[in-house]
């Protein structure tokens, strides 16, 4: 019985395309792609602009959880229809566990997945995945870690933390001008305050490690608002410097209000602070950023309302980009 759970495991492993955990070879890239990239590519060469990204991200609530008359079978298809509705080029999913994770993959055509369960680094656990466009990016990198003393270890608690916390990320090239960029995916956790504070440091730290100079996107559920120390810690709003990284929904929107919140718990408030947002480098610029509060009625396609922001990479692109 064990050898046959071994193996259907493997088979889910493979129909999702998903890594085995923690790797993070800049060789890596999308098989399921079949593509061989030039070794040479002309950035810019129509002179036409470089298109935004449209980036998104979703808590899309654990779908194991009991939640009468939201349970995930009820609203998995408003889940799909607000994703297509936006129409990203990146998605971020938090709380995804592989049945989950699975319907997304099947319904979301032209996308490729990326994520690991945050229980094992394989398939057990909830997910921080990323889906993006497989005509517009090639991934070229990625892996994961834990936000916990012991990062590269799957499944790992970090310090007051109430479950093992996951951070996914790619690289991937944009084949509009062959540049790289990073992507990354995360849920703070909803206990300990220690955990979000240290957590949000690791972040940084290891995302600075990462990029290695690329710029980055940043998405996911911080369980905590604008005034938190992790907010600050992650936006380098404590130094006297230019911000690491920027709030895209407060460029967007510079005055805040009262009515800004993203968990609602399937009641539709809008009272309150973001605490899901979309976060980048200076290398990208705001064009547009949103709380999607889309809903039919009294029924919401999650606990959580997506937040959106439309980026454009704006660092002047090499005359020529080596592969």
């Amino acid at each position: 019985m064990k050898s046959i759970n071994t193996a259907l495991s493997v088979l889910m492993l493979l129909m999702l395309a998903t890594p085995v955990h923690a790797q993070s070879s800049e060789a890596a890239s999308d098989s399921t792609l079949n593509e061989t990239q030039p070794a040479t590519t002309q950035a810019d060469e129509t002179d036409q602009p470089l298109p935004p990204i449209r980036v998104m991200s979703f808590n899309i609530r654990w779908g194991g959880a009991a939640d009468p008359p939201s349970v995930w079978s009820k609203r998995r298809e408003r889940v799909m229809e607000t994703i297509k509705a936006y129409d990203p080029d990146i998605l971020g999913v938090q709380e995804s566990i592989l049945r989950q994770s699975k319907y997304l993959r099947d319904n979301m055509d032209g996308f490729i997945f990326f994520g690991a369960g945050r229980d094992n680094g394989i398939l057990a656990g909830e997910m921080c995945a990323v889906f993006y466009r497989s005509n517009r990016f090639r991934r070229v990198g990625g892996g994961h870690f834990w936000l916990s003393e012991e990062p590269e270890e799957p499944g790992s608690f970090g310090w007051d933390a109430g479950y093992p916390r996951i951070v996914t990320w790619l690289r991937l090239r944009d084949k509009h001008d062959g540049r790289t960029f990073v992507v990354t995916n995360t849920h703070l956790d909803n206990r300990g305050k220690k955990a979000r504070l240290n957590g949000a440091e690791l972040l940084r730290e290891k995302m600075a490690e990462i990029a290695e100079g690329d710029p980055i996107i940043l998405m996911g559920d911080f369980n905590c608002d604008e005034d938190s120390e992790p907010y600050a810690a992650l936006l380098g709003l404590n130094e006297e410097a230019d911000p690491w990284l920027i709030d895209s929904y407060r460029v967007a929107h510079p005055e805040r209000t009262d009515q800004e919140a993203t968990y609602h718990g399937f009641r539709g408030k809008t009272e309150g602070s973001r605490i899901d947002w979309v976060l980048h480098s200076p290398q990208f610029q705001t064009l547009t950023a949103t709380i999607d509060t889309t809903h039919e009625g009294l029924k919401y396609p999650s606990d959580h309302f997506p937040v959106a922001a439309t980026l454009l990479r704006i660092d002047e692109a090499p005359a020529t980009t080596i592969d």
